[in-house]
């Protein structure tokens, strides 16, 4: 497991990262969200070694990371890191090579994956010849082909069409289901909340939230949508109830407890035909735009 303890980086007179303290707990899917500058990848480059730390550590199964142990994270930053003139295939092997695979492991390794991206009839081209989402899923092997003991990757779906978002979201599947920790970042919301077990929310550079989306959503208020056949403002002058929202026959509500909940109910039916009463529950972005305000 990688423990993040109380990273802090400043630049100059701004903290971009503020004691911010997470787990990417082994076997799951963390998720790093939050808007630009809110200090996603300054820490991912932390934990990496590749940027000081001026507060806190990181810990690998509780003790310091050391740098052998970084060396077996498959990391893939935000800016591309390839060579634009060297064939995909040689790169591949090139870099396996560096992270201390024999090369006929690395080849083995790098040709599955270009078979599993559907990029196996473009091996022996220059990286600077394909599309940018090509070039992505060339980084994103870059990362993967090693077996490495945990991933730690910034935003590995950005230019990725909906198949490779596919392939790719299996992929990172089958690491977690050996045991391996997944940190990515992303700004595609409704990705993070399908694909993670848990969440890290940042917002000027420190952690607003953690948890999996259930408990993030249990920490909101609880919101019942409740269509009448006819008007629904009469909802605002029944005790035990905050109205957020009343349109026409539709009232968006917040009940006290069960005991106001049903009193609701039982007066929308004597009233006339009650069309839906449901919970709501809130999406991703919903959640996000809360803790993040």
């Amino acid at each position: 497991m990688i423990a993040v303890k109380g990273l802090t980086r400043t630049f100059g007179d701004l903290v971009a990262v503020d004691d911010v303290t997470f787990d990417v707990t082994d076997g799951l899917m963390t998720g790093f969200v939050g808007g630009n500058g809110a200090g996603k990848t300054t820490t991912m480059r932390m934990v990496m070694g590749l940027l000081a730390m001026h507060g806190g550590e990181v810990l690998w199964n509780g003790a310091p990371i050391t740098a052998a142990e970084r060396r077996r994270v498959g990391y893939m930053p935000e800016e591309r890191g390839l060579y634009p003139k060297q064939k995909v295939l040689d790169q591949l092997v090139y870099l396996g090579e560096l992270s201390g695979m024999t090369a006929s492991a690395a080849r083995a390794s790098v040709t599955t994956h270009l078979e599993r991206f559907g990029l196996e009839d473009r091996a022996g081209e220059r990286v600077e010849k394909l599309s940018l989402g090509n070039q992505q899923r060339v980084q994103i092997i870059a990362a993967l082909m090693t077996e490495p003991d945990a991933l730690i990757l910034d935003e590995p779906f950005s230019g990725l069409d909906p198949q490779a978002v596919d392939s790719m979201a299996d992929l990172l599947r089958e690491h977690t289901a050996r045991g391996i920790p997944v940190l990515f970042s992303s700004h595609q919301l409704d990705l993070v909340e399908r694909l993670c077990d848990r969440l890290v929310v940042l917002a000027h550079g420190r952690v607003v939230a953690t948890g999996s989306v259930d408990e993030l959503r249990s920490g909101g208020p609880e919101l019942y949508r409740l269509t009448l056949d006819g008007d629904a403002g009469w909802v605002r002058d029944l005790a035990g109830i905050h109205v957020h929202d009343v349109d026409g026959t539709t009232a968006l509500v917040e009940p006290d407890d069960a005991g106001a909940r049903r009193a609701l109910l039982e007066a929308a039916v004597s009233r006339g035909d009650v069309l839906d009463f449901a919970k709501q529950v809130p999406a991703l972005s919903e959640i996000y735009r809360e803790v993040t305000a």
